[in-house]
């Protein structure tokens, strides 16, 4: 008995819907480097300091380009992310499957043992089918233009820098935020000091909010822990 209980309880759990941990909350991203193989070093929280002018001179050490700005490519350089979205896609998808199969089975034993006879007989009929129709269809259309300014927090081995930024807006009682995160290379930053989302490798890009338009248009906290427990 307490075996089948601590069974129904895990198949009770194991079946919600929903992570009790995402209630009330937008739902959470992967780290940056989350899907490389390679190993990455703490991100750190201090930044050095910028160079500054060598010995009687006005040219300073950490400028590559004395006619130009330079890109960012040292922590806690400043670079202007642009994010461009406009994306479509419609998908639609049909399945129909059917199996039947049929088996039949007779057999007709018989013996004679001093003078009495037996004889044994016997049918079998086996049938089984199954069938299964399915039907799914995806039609969205997403159009987005942002901009915001990231800071390179850590720099490879390789040269490519990992950049992180965020950018909060509020407007009334809703605060608009934006985040973006991602590995960069310093050769894809064009002379203006911006890059586009498109060449940001492991991008992570959120937009969403908080405020009162949010919680309006999320479900109460009870139906949210309701759906999360309900197993079917």
């Amino acid at each position: 008995m307490r075996q089948l209980l601590i069974s129904s309880a895990v198949l009770f759990l194991g079946a919600c819907a929903t992570n009790p941990n995402d209630i009330g909350r937008e739902p959470s991203m992967t780290p940056v480097g989350y899907g490389l193989t390679v190993a990455r070093e703490p991100v750190p929280t201090v930044f050095p300091s910028s160079g500054r002018a060598s010995y009687n001179s006005l040219w300073s050490q950490s400028s590559a380009d004395l006619f130009q700005d330079p890109r960012a490519k040292k922590v806690g350089d400043v670079v202007t992310v642009t994010i461009l979205i406009d994306d479509k896609a419609k998908f639609d998808n049909t399945t129909d499957r059917s199996r039947k199969s049929k088996a039949n089975l007779g057999f007709d034993v018989g013996f004679n043992f001093n003078g009495r006879a037996s004889d044994f007989k016997g049918d079998g009929d086996i049938r089984s089918g199954s069938s299964s129709e399915g039907q799914g269809s995806i039609d969205r259309s997403e159009k987005l233009r942002l901009s915001v300014a990231a800071v390179v927090t850590e720099v490879l081995p390789n040269g490519n820098v990992i950049i992180s930024g965020s950018q909060e807006i509020r407007v009334n009682f809703e605060v608009r935020v934006l985040n973006i995160a991602g590995i960069v290379r310093p050769g894809d930053i064009s002379r203006k000091n911006t890059i586009g989302y498109d060449k940001i490798a492991e991008a992570r890009v959120s937009y969403g909010g908080r405020g009162r338009l949010t919680d309006v248009q999320q479900p109460a906290i009870g139906q949210q822990i309701y759906d999360a427990l309900v197993p079917f």
